[in-house]
């Protein structure tokens, strides 16, 4: 069996981590399927999803990491062609990636125990998102 859903936000900007594990969680439980995977997509190329321990230090020190390796004060290619000032916010977005597939069992997340799904802000302004959510499994 496959479900396709969403889940709708909004974010703060670059530099925004949100956690969605319990969004995706709910989606699961609602979908009538127990054991399967569930593939989460941003159809957008200013974002990205990963895991991570959702906690204080790492929602610091994640976005410093993509400031040292793709700094947000330098001109790309991109800005000269859009004139957006988002050319940093595409990279950072290919690097990490718009998927993420997750197994689950019993209606619970795989997860590790410190390891929460999350939705990463790279665009240099707030936005509202979807999630496109489609779980797979019987």
């Amino acid at each position: 069996m496959v479900k396709t859903d969403q889940v709708n936000f909004s974010t703060k900007g670059n530099g925004d981590i949100i956690d969605i594990t319990a969004l995706i969680a709910d989606k699961i439980h609602n979908s009538g399927i127990s054991s399967g995977t569930v593939t989460i997509f941003i159809p957008g190329s200013t974002a990205g999803l990963t895991t991570i321990e959702y906690e204080p230090g790492l929602l610091e020190d994640l976005p410093q990491f993509f400031e040292k390796i793709i700094p947000s004060n330098i001109s790309y290619n991109h800005d000269r062609t859009w004139h957006d000032g988002n050319g940093f916010s595409h990279l950072r977005a290919a690097l990490v990636g718009p998927d993420l597939t997750v197994p689950f069992t019993d209606g619970k997340l795989q997860l590790g125990t410190w390891q929460q799904v999350v939705f990463l802000e790279f665009d240099n302004r707030r936005r509202n998102r979807s999630v496109i959510v489609q779980i797979i499994g019987e």
